[in-house]
């Protein structure tokens, strides 16, 4: 393998552009080992570990013009893991970004070994080749060595969000043969361009918190985690283990009414709400592709938001407060974010945290809580990576101060049409739209409670308010929702019926389709940056250079209109988009929509050139004009496509309900 090319490289020739040094096991030194080489004062970059990680990192660094690198190895080149896996190399991944590591290091390993002429190729396939009779042969002993997992099964990659510099590419979960080229590339983009040339957030070290590095936790954690490597995974599956980490004041409360949970960044969320005489036991272990047995469940769970009142726990989300004696906190913001947070107090502004390209690196909302103070609303698993963000490019000023509260406030959204009346008999204040406008946040008494910041917002564009709560309130003001909402046909609702909802309403979230490579002009959020506020911010010149040029994807929404919701396989998210037969990308979301009674995927749109399948400039013609099918495991449906949401299809099914209704009573 290429490990021992450099090492061989290394040691004959001085002048190479890194160096390996590694302390000997043994008193004395064999004639066939060659001796150390002294470790130099300083370096650009010095890498701990010689497998094959570590020496895909000095490889690809080396590539991209350093020279100046350090590999540490505690004992020979590839004497770890790695020699434990030489051969086991595979390319059937479960994530995109997986595949295209695995991808990527395969087609290395090729082109090395024309380069040296060191075989590649894997090693039991090879043996068997050469000698048949192996096939046959009893296994009389097996190899155990360490090796590294992580709690979800995905390797660590990144730079840390507590020391600049330092970076992490471990955790392989014995797939270090199969990423270990691709995983040292992105590393070593990351180290010297600043940012990795593919989107790489599921692998990102800042995925993970504090409370993920409980001895007791990652012990009961991997061993859950080693059986599932090669198992089969379903969707919407949930770990066992190391779970009730994190819990909001209403846990108790919510589970003894049957909610089932799912777990995101440590924290216990509401899947849905079991009605009394429902098998638990069956609903808790049901495992398909197809149609759910928790679908009429969800079902009238969101019947209820759009049609009553529903309340939902949502405490989950990151907040955060910035504060400052003077206008440093607005200046800093206006700097980082792409809208105009230069509102009047009291106003709510949804807006991106982009990067140098203008991608994503967070979607969130920012409440303009006075002059000074403002209040930041982002999804659950942002709380170490926008932290990290925010504190590398803040100024070291001791008037300015951020802080996470996600501790400190339970968060509930009341969402549905009669959310209005609940909240107005409980705060004695009038809540409609006249006095109370979309997109505005006021302090107010809830009950006995004082101090509730109420926001009117939902994350699903239905109406409705988010409540958030001080934690000692939390289960006082729960009680009186659900004690005056009796008379409005009030029940608890989960997070599978928020993901209907905003999926059929044609809302992007951040994590699933957004990334740090997707734009709001390929969003369709234009409308969410101002250009010309009068400030600059973080990546107004790739988007004002976008904005000239036109965008190479487009954020579509598809319904699929031949599937048989109750026979068919369901899409979950991940499938091909076809346009007039070509491929054109993958769907990022995919829910039922008990509204328009079919399924809704959410995915972004490219225009390949046939000859050199480069993308170019999709205009929204192109996507109204073509004809679409959606790949569910092989079988294509046909689906319609369209860039803006389905509104209007609702209202002409409503009307034709009444109007059919009229002519009933006619009758």
């Amino acid at each position: 393998m290429f490990l021992r090319l450099l090492s061989d490289v290394q040691w004959r020739t001085a002048s190479r552009s890194w160096r390996s040094t590694s302390s000997s096991r043994h008193v004395t030194t064999s004639a066939a080992e060659p001796p150390p080489v002294s470790l130099p004062a300083q370096a650009q970059v010095v890498i701990c570990g010689g497998g094959i990680v570590g020496t895909s990192v000095a490889y690809h660094l080396s590539k991209l013009g350093w020279r100046d690198i350090v590999l540490l190895e505690q004992g020979r080149l590839a004497a770890g893991s790695t020699r434990f896996c030489a051969g086991i190399v595979s390319t059937v991944r479960h994530l995109s970004i997986e595949l295209k590591m695995a991808d990527y290091s395969n087609k290395l390993y090729q082109q090395l070994e024309q380069e040296t002429g060191i075989k590649t190729e894997p090693l039991l396939s090879s043996l068997l080749r050469r000698m048949p009779g192996l096939e046959a042969l009893e296994i009389m002993q097996l190899v155990n060595c360490p090796e590294s997992f992580t709690p979800d099964m995905r390797c660590i990659l990144g730079e840390s969000p507590t020391v600049q510099g330092y970076f992490v590419l471990a955790g392989m979960n014995s797939a270090g043969t199969s990423f270990g080229g691709g995983a040292g590339r992105y590393l070593a983009e990351w180290m010297v361009n600043g940012c990795p040339s593919e989107n790489v957030w599921p692998l990102d070290l800042k995925r993970f918190g504090a409370l993920q590095s409980s001895r007791t936790f990652l012990r009961h954690r991997v061993m859950e985690v080693m059986p599932l490597i090669y198992d089969l995974k379903v969707p919407r599956w949930d770990f066992q283990t190391g779970r009730q980490l994190r819990t909001s004041p209403l846990y108790d409360r919510l589970d003894a009414q049957g909610a089932r949970w799912m777990e995101k960044h440590g924290f216990e969320r509401p899947k849905y709400f079991v009605p009394p005489g429902k098998d638990l036991l069956s609903l808790d272990q049901s495992k398909t592709f197809y149609k759910p047995d928790w679908f009429d469940i969800v079902g009238s769970e969101v019947k209820c938001c759009k049609e009553a009142v529903c309340v939902i726990d949502m405490s989950s989300f990151t907040k955060f407060e910035i504060s400052s004696t003077g206008d440093q906190a607005l200046e800093v913001l206006q700097y980082l974010f792409s809208n105009d947070l230069d509102v009047p107090v009291g106003h709510i502004v949804h807006t991106g945290m982009l990067n140098e390209v203008g991608g994503y690196e967070n979607d969130c909302s920012i409440a303009r809580l006075n002059k000074r103070s403002f209040f930041m609303i982002s999804p659950t698993d942002q709380q170490v990576h926008c932290w990290a963000w925010l504190k590398k490019h803040m100024p070291n000023d001791s008037n300015l101060l951020l802080e996470d509260v996600t501790w400190k406030y339970t968060a509930l959204n009341l969402i549905g049409p009669r959310a209005v009346d609940v909240l107005s008999e409980l705060s004695y204040v009038p809540m409609t739209p006249e006095h109370f406008p979309s997109l505005f946040c006021k302090e107010m008494s809830v009950g006995y409670a004082n101090g509730i910041r109420v926001m009117s917002m939902t994350h699903t564009g239905e109406p409705g308010f988010m409540l958030y709560i001080p934690i000692e309130y939390a289960l006082h003001v729960y009680n009186e929702l659900m004690s005056v909402g009796q008379k409005y046909g009030i029940r608890n609702a989960g997070y599978y019926a928020l993901r209907s909802l905003r999926i059929e309403k044609f809302f992007a979230f951040w994590g699933q389709d957004l990334d740090t490579f997707t734009t709001p002009l390929e969003c369709g959020r234009e409308f969410r940056v101002k250009l010309d506020k009068g400030t600059d911010f973080i990546g107004r010149d790739a988007l004002m250079q976008q904005k000239q040029d036109g965008v190479c994807k487009r954020f579509t929404m598809f319904i699929l209109e031949d599937h048989d919701t109750d026979l068919d396989l369901w899409p979950w998210w991940g499938e091909p988009i076809y346009r007039n037969g070509h491929y054109v990308g993958e769907t990022t979301s995919s829910a039922y929509s008990y509204t328009l009674e079919r399924h809704v995927c959410l995915g972004f749109v490219q225009n390949l050139d046939e000859e050199t399948r480069e993308a170019v400039v999709v205009t929204p013609d192109f996507i109204n004009r073509g004809e679409y099918e959606i790949d569910i495991a092989g079988q294509r449906f046909q689906a319609k496509a369209k860039l803006y949401p389905f509104s209007s299809l609702f209202t002409q099914r409503r009307r034709k309900d009444e109007m059919e209704l009229s002519g009933y009573h006619g009758k």
